[in-house]
């Protein structure tokens, strides 16, 4: 973190502005970045925006990009609302690929084929649900990633099972590949798909065309997942 003395100017790259969306005022966070290509919107975690202005691009023309975003802003912001809402009784969540009904009977809950033990009353169900979830996760996955791996001819240190919040996977120069326990969420053939991902990193380091013709040697039905999870990913992070 870099500290600026009270007494020198405010950082003109990082300033912020305001943009209006409907009848709401929506703080803008900018900020430049020498190596960005395009303007570039994120929905923080308050509701507000943070733009990346490319070098040698304007301010102004980042506030013009991000009014012309405003339906997929409001759509962020319906995500972010139903991912801080509480689950209960007759909510429905992805599991291994389908919507599924939370139900609640008596002190035993129903998640598809799920059973769980509720020792008591809960006003918001998700952390339970949640912490069983990567439970069944942990050594599910793990198992399947040390599969596809030999599979592919390759050995691995470790297989981590974490809770990511912005990614699937990740794969270390030593041979760790780290899987987010959202992937029991997922249909399986997606579930593969990024653990083959992971694995061809072991091969490529990079996205180069070359690493995406060793996932298409071993994961055919590649370009479908990748659909699937632009489509669906962002329900579950």
């Amino acid at each position: 973190m870099q500290l600026r003395l009270p007494w020198l100017p405010p950082d003109p790259s990082k300033s912020s502005k305001q943009i209006a969306i409907g009848d709401r005022l929506v703080p803008v966070s900018i900020a430049r970045h020498r190596r960005a290509r395009r303007y570039v919107i994120r929905l923080t975690d308050d509701g507000g925006l943070r733009l990346t202005v490319p070098r040698g691009a304007t301010i102004a023309g980042g506030l013009a990009f991000a009014e012309r975003q405003t339906d997929w802003i409001r759509r962020e912001w319906r995500r972010q609302e139903e991912r801080v809402r509480p689950w209960t009784h007759g909510t429905e969540i992805w599991f291994r690929g389908e919507r599924s009904l939370i139900e609640v009977e008596g002190a035993r809950m129903r998640l598809g084929v799920e059973m769980f033990t509720l020792t008591r009353r809960h006003a918001d169900l998700r952390p339970i649900v949640e912490s069983h979830l990567r439970a069944l996760a942990t050594p599910e996955l793990t198992a399947r990633c040390q599969v596809l791996a030999a599979e592919t001819g390759h050995e691995l240190a470790r297989v981590s099972v974490r809770n990511q919040r912005s990614r699937w996977g990740a794969c270390s120069s030593r041979g760790v590949i780290t899987l987010n326990w959202r992937l029991v969420q997922m249909p399986p053939s997606v579930s593969d798909y990024v653990i083959y991902h992971e694995l061809m990193h072991l091969r490529q380091p990079n996205h180069s065309r070359r690493f995406w013709r060793e996932v298409d040697s071993v994961c055919a039905g590649w370009r479908e997942a990748e659909r699937w999870l632009r489509r669906f990913g962002k329900e579950l992070l």
